[in-house]
C-alpha cells in the first residue's frame, strides 16, 4: 500500500477539503485564520532573526528559506487557515461542490484575520525588543525589508506574487498527498523554500513584514544601525502596505487559483457536465 495519495486521488481529497473549509463557521475560520498570520508571521521573524548578520546574499536567502517552511507546516499540521493555500478550494468550486459566495466567504474572512494575525504579531515583535539584537541590526533588516517590498512596482508585485503562490498551493498539494507527519513537512519544506530563496511575493508573508518595518522605523538606532535615510522612509506607510498587498494577492490568486488550481482540476476532475456551478 502507497503512503501517498496520487495526484488523481489528491483532486478528490481536495474536493472534501474544500465543502468542508466552506462549511466552517465564521467564527472559526476567524479565530483559525488569525492563527495562521500568527504562525505565518513567526516564520517571518524567525527567517530574518537567522539571516541579518549573514554577509553572503545566496547564504542569507539560503538561511531564510530553511527557517520560513516552519511556517506553512504550523498551519497544515497543527491547523489554521491560510488565504493563498485556500485558494486550492477552486476544485471544490469547479466541481460544484461549493458554490462561488462560498468560496469568496472563506477567502475574505479568512484573509482578514490572517490580516489581523500577522498585524498582531508583528506589533508585539516591535514591543519586544528583539529588534535590538546585534545592535539594532535586526530592527533595520525589518525596515529595510520593509521598504524593498513597498517600492516593487505593481507589475514586479503581481508577478513575484503569482509565481509564490505557485509554490505555496503545490506545497499543501503536496502535504495531501502524504500520509505520514513527516512526509508532510518533507513536502511543504522544499517548494516554502524555494519561493523564499527566489525572492517571491507572500501576501500573508508581507502583512507581516511591511507593519513590522513601519513599526520599527521609529527607531532612530535601528535607522543608524543600517544607515538607512530618512527620505526612504516615504512609501513606509499603511498606504504603502495595501499597494502591494492589491497587486501581491491578485498574483497569489493567479498562480495559486488559476494556474495550478484549474489546471489539475482540469486534468483530474473536468467531465463535460460540469459546466453549471452551484448558485
Amino acid at each position: 500500500m502507497n503512503n501517498f495519495y496520487s495526484p488523481k486521488e489528491v483532486a478528490e481529497v481536495y474536493d472534501n477539503i474544500s465543502v468542508s473549509k466552506a462549511k466552517n463557521s465564521i467564527t472559526n475560520l476567524f479565530i483559525l485564520g488569525v492563527l495562521a498570520g500568527i504562525y505565518i508571521a513567526f516564520a517571518g521573524f524567525a527567517s530574518q532573526t537567522i539571516s541579518y548578520a549573514i554577509k553572503n546574499p545566496g547564504l542569507s536567502k539560503f538561511a531564510s528559506g530553511a527557517v520560513f517552511p516552519v511556517g506553512l507546516i504550523l498551519v497544515v499540521l497543527a491547523g489554521a487557515e491560510l488565504f493563498t493555500g485556500n485558494n486550492l478550494m477552486i476544485i471544490g468550486f469547479m466541481d460544484k461542490k461549493i458554490s462561488f459566495s462560498e468560496l469568496l466567504r472563506n477567502w475574505i474572512v479568512v484573509y482578514i484575520a490572517n490580516f489581523i494575525g500577522s498585524v498582531l504579531f508583528a506589533f508585539l515583535i516591535s514591543r519586544s525588543g528583539l529588534f535590538d539584537s546585534g545592535g539594532g541590526l535586526l530592527g533595520a533588516t525589518a525596515i529595510k525589508t520593509a521598504i524593498a517590498k513597498v517600492s516593487l512596482p505593481f507589475s514586479q508585485a503581481l508577478i513575484r506574487g503569482l509565481l509564490c503562490n505557485i509554490m505555496v498551493v503545490l506545497a499543501v498539494w503536496m502535504a495531501t498527498a502524504a500520509k505520514d507527519i513527516v512526509s508532510k513537512i518533507s513536502a511543504i519544506w522544499f517548494p516554502i523554500m524555494l519561493f523564499v530563496m527566489s525572492g517571491f511575493e507572500h501576501s500573508i508573508a508581507n502583512m507581516y513584514f511591511i507593519p513590522a518595518g513601519i513599526f520599527a522605523k521609529s527607531n532612530a538606532d535601528y535607522l543608524k544601525a543600517g544607515q538607512i535615510e530618512a527620505a526612504s522612509l516615504g512609501k513606509l506607510n499603511l498606504s504603502g502596505l495595501f499597494a502591494n498587498l492589491v497587486p501581491v494577492t491578485v498574483g497569489n490568486i493567479l498562480g495559486g487559483a488559476i494556474i495550478i488550481g484549474l489546471s489539475y482540476w482540469y486534468v483530474y476532475r473536468y467531465t463535460p457536465d460540469k459546466i453549471n456551478f452551484k448558485k
